[in-house]
């Protein structure tokens, strides 16, 4: 077998429909385009989301609220998860490097601290952003924090 016989399995090709080739082939005149109207003359194209003149979806659902454009989302971590992962590595700088090796965030998320749970290490927490009760926690436990 070479390359130059190849040939695709039997049955798996069809032959693509020949329209507007005569009355004889079962596709002329019309040339399954129906009678008449835009979409039987050439050159047609909708319009996205045209409903043939119906009020379109987009327009008939009512629109509410706001959608601040300048929002920054951050990925949210309590300090008991920080605590849990420098006893399990035994960590001193917990940085977002670390928890992405760790699996808790991706590689473009920004971490924001949060303080539920309980801190009894002492830690160097570098991070986007920290709520006041993780502040007071990580320092009350004589670590300090670092806002990147």
């Amino acid at each position: 077998m070479n390359l130059n016989n190849l040939r695709p399995a039997k049955g798996s090709v069809k032959a693509s429909k020949r329209i507007g080739r005569g009355q004889g082939s079962g596709r002329g005149g019309t040339s399954t385009r129906g009678h008449k109207g835009a979409k039987s003359r050439s050159g047609y194209s909708r319009k996205f989301g045209f409903e043939g003149g119906q009020m379109p979806l987009q327009r008939r659902v009512p629109k509410f609220g706001f959608k601040n454009i300048n929002r920054v989302e951050y990925k949210a971590l309590n300090i008991e998860v920080l605590q849990a992962l420098a006893e399990k590595s035994s960590l001193t700088v917990i940085e977002p490097e670390t928890l992405r090796e760790a699996g808790l965030i991706s590689k473009n998320d920004l971490v924001k601290i949060l303080g539920n749970g309980e801190l009894n290490a002492k830690l160097e927490v570098k991070a986007h952003a920290f709520s006041k009760s993780a502040v007071e926690a990580i320092e009350a436990a004589q670590g300090t924090v670092v806002k990147l």
